[in-house]
């Protein structure tokens, strides 16, 4: 949607975001049933992207992750152990679309993936289209466990690769850290997907974050418009997969911080293949 000084996306894909909008129409000074986009015309761009992260509804301003900020961040933190994908057992904790792209690049490469779902919360994909939800989970073992229990625990603690798209809090009250996982054993890889990094608390969705990264077309009027439905999820997961790929070849012990943002602009400023 226009802003008074520029562009703005608001994702309302969750029934809470829609419920949320009469809390984001007062913080934009807007009467009740006024317009959304009338009301975010009013607006800075950047007032209004800040205005409905206030309720917890995904925003960006276009083109704000375009600061040069790589895709993927590297920290090691444990020690290294030389390997290629094929037998390594992969744990994916992650749901929708960017992470399970990327373990099942992982699958294809020789991985045996385990998705792990919590059964007060599947995944939401499995409300979407069969078929595809089908083909990102082929040849997937399926474990659904009360993440409340000390199961969840145990199955990040057999894997090799770790797949999540968490805050890093979320997971700290279930009892699960990253630095622990890969100091426990040399050579693992945790691969965390998150909307603006592991260090930004912002949720983001697959096309709010593409238009955060400038990851956009352009109409006839010369005005930004989607490329696709979600493109950051899928442009996250390949550049997550390569991540953990190469990780893996330099010996693993590391926690690769993939920002969805940050791949969606990686891809739109690259004129050559991303990965």
């Amino acid at each position: 949607m226009a802003a008074a000084d520029g562009w703005v996306a608001i994702d309302l894909a969750r029934p809470d975001g829609e419920a949320a909008l009469p809390a984001l129409l007062g913080l934009l000074d807007s009467a009740p049933g006024t317009a959304l986009r009338t009301a975010v015309l009013r607006s800075s761009a950047v007032r209004a992207a800040r205005a409905a992260r206030s309720p917890g509804i995904p925003a960006a301003v276009h083109a704000e992750a375009a600061d040069g900020r790589g895709p993927v961040r590297v920290e090691r933190l444990g020690a290294s152990s030389p390997r290629g994908p094929d037998g390594l057992r992969v744990v994916d904790l992650s749901a929708l679309w960017a992470g399970p792209l990327c373990a099942r690049q992982l699958g294809l490469a020789g991985a045996r993936v385990v998705k792990v779902e919590s059964r007060q919360r599947p995944d939401g994909a499995r409300s979407g289209h069969p078929a595809f939800y089908d083909w990102l989970h082929d040849g997937h073992e399926s474990l659904v466990l009360d993440f409340t229990s000390g199961a969840l625990a145990a199955a990040v603690a057999e894997a090799d690769v770790v797949i999540e798209a968490s805050r890093p809090r979320a997971l700290r009250r279930l009892g699960i850290r990253a630095e622990e996982f890969l100091a426990a054993r040399p050579g693992r890889v945790w691969a965390g997907s998150t909307g603006y990094g592991r260090d930004d608390d912002r949720v983001a969705f697959g096309d709010d974050a593409a238009v955060a990264g400038g990851l956009t077309g352009l109409d006839e009027h010369g005005s930004p418009v989607f490329l696709g439905d979600a493109l950051a999820d899928p442009v996250t997961g390949l550049y997550a997969a390569h991540a953990a790929v190469r990780s893996l070849a330099r010996g693993g012990g590391e926690l690769l911080c993939v920002s969805m943002a940050a791949c969606a602009n990686a891809l739109a400023a690259s004129r050559t293949a991303p990965c």
